[in-house]
């Protein structure tokens, strides 16, 4: 299965384990929940869907690599004490607590969550002197002698032995007591996640028309070659700062992330045709409405891999604009609830200091999304500037606030009416309004902007392609029951 359906799985496993019955006792006790044992290929997101998870089921998350782990940190370091039986005084050993276990209490301490998820990961890579402890483990939910704490769910992953030397195959024995997924990478799936996250629309071009380049890794006689989509996010955010800080980017830094030397030279001569595309066609003209026949002319005439380059650098300014209204939406809706709320000096300070309580608690146990440190830091700069000012002057500073972002609303809706003009003009019926559309609508930030705002070009195909995958769907139904 793909990324998307094993989070489906382990999200819905998660909700059944932390079913309660009448009394507020767990229906499955700890030591019968069986371990999720998550199996897939390096970097394709197994650790960033537990994330996802904890945040949309509003549990804690506590994660470890097990390769790091002795078996004295994972079970605790022994001591001795001493212990009458029968009239007669032995020394016995016992062991301190384990740093996993213990990590879990400090979470707990630390934060308002006393349910979560612990998530072991690289669990198949085990040291020899830990792996007989981790049958015990797996069934008890026990390190040494201290137990996981009621309500913390175990998740385990980690890689099949071709992708690491350093695993070892646990025998049925141990398999029988885990919930086994196998996970492969699915491009159309990281995609949606990738568009949500505002990944490098150069990458994303790239990928959409070389999809077999998402994910590969080759054994040469050199040794393993491989690109994943950990690397291409990672190179992604590089490429972004990079921009940022007019800091070229050429292939001496692209194969530090896509390790398969062919890929990395393609990408990196498909990026300097993208850069002479940006340059070229200029996307504020466009999206302002204000382009001459020349630029109309050329992309008319363009490749398809141009014409794609030219839709992704269209796509990512508006959809990056719709994000940054959405997270100032947001901020704005907590504010007015908090000025609703109380108004008070007394009030705003220690509204200040939760939110500044979060920030620091997320930079350990990185709890919120980069959206909520946002929308925090927005919040937080607003209250701040105003602290000591009267409830009229505060309100006047939100009311002017409200306006910016209705005109920022008002000049986005003409700029996704320029887009379409633009597309609908220059490439008339073609396949790009479909994925202006599909791009649209699987990004979540442009979604929610058109669904709240409106955009009627926008709908109008919306409901083309629909019908149009509606006829797709019944031309293959009457296929199939030809060939029957």
């Amino acid at each position: 299965m793909n990324i998307q359906e094993a989070k489906d799985q382990i999200k819905q496993a998660m909700i059944a384990y932390f079913s309660k019955d009448e009394y507020g006792q767990y229906i499955i006790p700890l030591h019968k929940q069986r371990p999720i044992f998550l199996i897939g290929a390096p970097g394709i997101g197994k650790t960033a869907i537990m994330e996802q998870i904890a945040q949309e089921l509003n549990v804690g998350l506590v994660s470890y690599s097990m390769t790091h782990h002795t078996r004295q940190s994972a079970l605790g370091l022994p001591y001795i004490v001493e212990k009458n039986y029968q009239d007669v005084t032995y020394q016995v050993s016992e062991y301190t607590m384990s740093e996993i276990i213990s990590s879990i209490y400090d979470y707990m301490e630390n934060t308002n969550h006393k349910e979560g998820i612990l998530f072991l990961d690289e669990i198949n890579c085990v040291s020899e002197t830990l792996a007989p402890s981790m049958l015990q483990f797996l069934q008890y939910k026990i390190f040494g002698r201290h137990q996981v704490p009621e309500g913390w769910i175990v998740v385990t992953a980690g890689n099949p032995p071709e992708y690491n030397k350093s695993v070892k195959e646990f025998d049925i024995v141990t398999m029988d007591r885990l919930k086994c997924i196998h996970v492969e990478p699915d491009y159309q799936v990281w995609k949606q996640y990738a568009l949500s996250h505002n990944m490098h629309p150069a990458v994303l071009s790239y990928l959409d028309n070389k999809k077999d380049y998402f994910y590969k890794v080759e054994t040469t006689v050199e040794g393993k070659i491989f690109v994943t989509a950990r690397g291409w996010e990672d190179l992604s955010t590089m490429m972004k700062l990079y921009e940022k800080n007019d800091i070229p980017i050429n292939i001496d830094l692209i194969i530090q992330y896509l390790q398969h030397p062919k890929i990395a030279r393609d990408f990196a001569s498909y990026y300097d045709l993208f850069m002479k595309y940006q340059s070229q066609y200029n996307i504020v003209d466009i999206l302002l409405g204000h382009v001459d026949d020349k630029i109309k002319q050329q992309a008319s005439h363009a490749r398809f891999d141009e014409r794609l380059a030219l839709l992704s650098l269209l796509i990512d300014r508006v959809t990056s604009q719709m994000k940054d209204i959405q997270i100032k939406q947001n901020a704005l809706l907590k504010i007015m609830e908090q000025l609703k709320k109380d108004h008070s000096l007394e009030s705003l300070q220690q509204y200040l200091k939760q939110n500044n309580d979060l920030i620091t608690t997320h930079k350990k146990y990185h709890q919120l999304s980069t959206q909520e440190i946002s929308e925090i830091s927005i919040i937080n700069s607003f209250f701040s500037e105003h602290l000591r000012d009267d409830y009229k002057t505060i309100k006047q500073a939100f009311s002017l606030q409200v306006n910016t972002i209705k005109t920022q609303i008002t000049d986005m809706q003409n700029q996704l009416e320029n887009l379409f003009n633009f597309v609908e003009e220059v490439f008339q019926d073609g396949q790009e309004l479909l994925i202006l559309v599909t791009e649209l609508t699987l990004n979540p930030y442009s979604a929610a902007f058109i669904s709240q705002n409106g955009c009627p070009q926008y709908f109008k195909h919306n409901k083309e392609l629909l019908f149009y995958e509606r006829n797709k769907e019944i031309i293959t139904k009457l296929e199939q029951l030809n060939d029957n």
